[in-house]
């Protein structure tokens, strides 16, 4: 069968948290524009997303954004020969605005809508560039490994398809910065304010890198969340609730002694257990790609250990661009390009916003 010719270029729309994102892409994965409107602000005061608030965010962001991305490419509306947005997994409500978005654009052009699986497009989201070049190639085998606030999960892509090789058993990374920051009073997201300060900890009480019973590869971190909830208290701090209102955030002025060194060493913590499951993968099976992503990927610890893990065992290791690592449209529209190029939009107007979604479901792209 004939496959489709890609299209001369795609828009994307990513909506399922708490960035609204439009990007358009090239018909060789170069980045013509990608804007993104952060809600952090909105959901800091309740110490998380609250859906609701996303939802109507994303409504009253998307048709502006949607004009800044046209305008940065260049290009206009009838331009577009595809449109991806994401379907999950993610936030029904907020999904549901951007893929409604996305299926009426489509229908109106007249052009394939490609339902993009979120997850796909973090892991492709290393091989794309914002320096005006086109993507780069994407191998038919690769391994990549997702490190966000709801996932840390490696995968393997193959020409056959794609495999769940490890999972998180309880708390994601991200959410683990989250929830600790929390508890140090250091305000929401965790992620930039506890890699901040823990720059200027040491890390001299490392915590124990959890081992499974049943010798998985799989990730936890919820020890580690306690661990560090029992070392506060050893400080003087008593660990905060996460109930809007429970206390202000901390000056970073006037910490207490000795938390610098505890956010060095939690973090110390996670990147070795990433570090440790990734060696132990790789006794198994060789791993000549790995694609490192999500938005713990702009994490500097985690770039500079993972970047030198590479060198030693002979890995090539892709970060995405820390602008990259959030919740981008550029990454679905990629994701969306591929699938375009390959057949994959067929049924695209069905398809439905899903809160859960296994990756390893998808066909091969």
């Amino acid at each position: 069968m004939k496959l489709p010719s890609p299209p001369r270029c795609v828009l994307g729309i990513e909506s399922s948290c708490d960035e609204t994102s439009v990007a358009l892409l090239g018909a060789d994965g170069r980045v013509l524009s990608s804007v993104i409107s952060s809600q952090i602000a909105a959901h800091r005061r309740y110490g998380g997303v609250v859906p609701e608030i996303a939802a109507r965010a994303h409504l009253q962001n998307l048709p502006l954004l949607l004009d800044e991305a046209l305008a940065a490419a260049g290009v206009a509306l009838s331009d577009v020969g595809a449109v991806a947005a994401t379907a999950g997994p993610g936030l029904v409500g907020a999904l549901l605005v951007g893929l409604s978005e996305g299926k009426g654009i489509a229908l109106g052009l007249g052009v394939p809508f490609v339902p993009v699986h979120h997850i796909e497009g973090h892991c492709l989201s290393p091989f794309l560039r914002l320096d005006g070049g086109p993507s780069r190639p994407v191998p038919d085998s690769f391994t990549a490994l997702v490190v966000s606030g709801g996932h840390t999960h490696l995968y393997r892509f193959t020409a056959a398809g794609i495999d769940l090789a490890a999972r998180t058993r309880d708390d994601a990374a991200g959410e683990a910065y989250d929830k600790v920051s929390k508890m140090a009073g250091l305000g929401y997201p965790g992620g930039p304010v506890i890699d901040r300060l823990a720059g200027s900890g040491r890390s001299g009480r490392p915590f124990t890198v959890p081992q499974l019973k049943d010798g998985s590869l799989d990730f936890s971190f919820s020890g580690l969340k306690t661990a560090v909830r029992d070392r506060l208290s050893s400080l003087g701090v008593s660990p905060a609730t996460g109930v809007p209102g429970d206390r202000p955030a901390l000056d970073e002025g006037d910490l207490p002694a000795g938390l610098l060194d505890l956010l060095a060493d939690f973090q110390e913590a996670v990147v070795r257990q990433l570090e440790d499951r990734l060696t132990r993968f790789l006794a198994k099976e060789p791993v000549p790609l790995l694609t490192v992503s999500g938005g713990v990927a702009a994490n500097s610890l985690l770039r500079e250990r993972l970047a030198s893990w590479g060198r030693r065992k002979g890995v090539e290791v892709l970060l995405p661009d820390r602008v990259l690592t959030s919740d981008n449209a550029a990454m679905i529209a990629f994701a969306g390009l591929r699938r375009a190029g390959r057949g994959g939009a067929d049924g695209g107007l069905d398809a439905p916003a899903r809160s859960r979604w296994p990756l390893e479901s998808l066909l091969p792209c």
